[in-house]
């Protein structure tokens, strides 16, 4: 996601990224200042006043928290657009990395919030893109998948895939500007989320009692 992702350190981590410190986790631990954070990476810059429209807030909670965004280093003013009456916002970043363990182990509650924070976006996405699937050429329609694939893994055969998964996403074209410019006739921008759950509380599949299993790993597309 262009938004807010978390990987291990390595190569992948682009020029243009922000990795969070524990200043810069506080700062994030908010879900709408995530959120904003988002759009203005998304859509570009914005006033307070139609981002907090977007949001479904007023526009004074958004002037504060891009206040609180801007002084940890996340945002900054637009002063090619802004004026003595209207402010413009634009993020600094065009992605985030939070890739510190012992941050996380730091600033629990901190990390949690974010954590939970991205979460909750990653699912309104996802049905935002639901809600509008049938009005989609079928062209994209057909792009469209969720699945759900269970996997039996030790630790470090769990980092390798995530690493693997990583690396064939980075192969693809990136949405910036300066690629949007370039891509050919047909690209639109394309979200993809990846989650590796760890599930300890699942026991052996020959423990479990014999009968029909619930499919897993099938697109519903």
């Amino acid at each position: 996601m262009a938004d807010a992702v978390e990987r291990p350190d390595g190569p992948n981590v682009e020029e243009d990224s922000v990795v969070l410190d524990a200043k810069g986790l506080r700062a994030l631990a908010h879900p709408v200042r995530v959120q904003l954070v988002g759009l203005l990476r998304k859509h570009g810059p914005s006033t307070a006043t139609r981002l907090a429209e977007r949001l479904g807030v007023n526009s004074g909670t958004a002037s504060y928290h891009l206040r609180q965004l801007g002084a940890a280093g996340f945002v900054e003013e637009d002063t090619e657009r802004g004026n003595a009456r209207e402010r413009w916002w634009r993020s600094v970043h065009r992605t985030t990395w939070f890739n510190d363990r012992e941050l996380a182990v730091r600033e629990p509650e901190a990390a949690l919030a974010y954590q939970q924070s991205v979460a909750a976006i990653y699912s309104l996405r996802t049905q935002q893109t639901l809600n509008e699937l049938q009005t989609m050429p079928r062209v994209w329609r057909d792009t469209f998948d969720m699945s759900d694939w269970a996997l039996r893994l030790t630790p470090e055969e769990a980092a390798a895939l995530e690493q693997e998964l990583t690396d064939v996403i980075s192969r693809y074209r990136r949405d910036t500007p300066e690629m949007a410019a370039s891509a050919p006739e047909g690209a639109e921008r394309v979200a993809v989320i990846t989650q590796l759950l760890p599930e300890l509380d699942v026991p052996a599949a020959s423990s479990l009692p014999s009968g029909p299993q619930e499919a897993e790993g099938n697109p519903t597309s």
